[in-house]
């Protein structure tokens, strides 16, 4: 069972992922032996996954922000496919999705010309892949990976082995 704590623990650490310790522990009011022990096993558990950086795609000219849509020519084509498209530096998210399209694909480009290239000689001829209609964000007003812990339901509070 995941209990409040532990919650505010996930939350703090999903916000500020290099948070000192005993920053955290002054937070949720534990001590700090206490709160590594809760977040040992909260990787343990395979809740926390990993650690990652954010960075700023600005910074580093890769602010062009594209979505495709793809869709195969037969469903055998699928697998290859799919480790085709996770297996490109551009590719941020691979889906497969519902719908006439079968993969749904985030990626990001320094400019509409690199993204152009990149659909046109690198996923395109791909065997199998029937039609790629790609999207450019023109804006995007939110982006995260964080959970949001506040929905999670009790039942699956309680199922978490903690």
């Amino acid at each position: 069972m995941i209990d409040d704590i532990s919650l505010q623990i996930l939350k703090i650490l999903q916000e500020k992922a290099r948070i000192p310790n005993v920053e955290v522990a002054r937070q949720v009011g534990l001590a700090p032996s206490a709160v590594l022990e809760r977040i040992r096993k909260l990787e343990k558990q395979g809740i926390i996954d990993g650690y990652e950086v954010r960075l700023n795609p600005e910074k580093l000219n890769r602010n062009l922000v594209a979505f495709l849509q793809i869709s195969l020519v037969r469903p055998e084509a699928y697998e290859d496919v799919a480790a085709a498209l996770t297996a490109l530096p551009d590719t941020q998210e691979v889906h497969f999705v519902s719908g006439n399209d079968v993969f749904l694909v985030k990626m990001r480009s320094s400019c509409v010309a690199e993204l152009h290239h990149t659909v046109q000689k690198q996923i395109a001829g791909l065997p199998g892949i029937a039609r790629v209609n790609t999207r450019i964000a023109l804006a995007t007003h939110k982006e995260s990976a964080t959970i949001p812990l506040d929905a999670i339901s009790p039942e699956t509070r309680s199922s978490a082995l903690f």
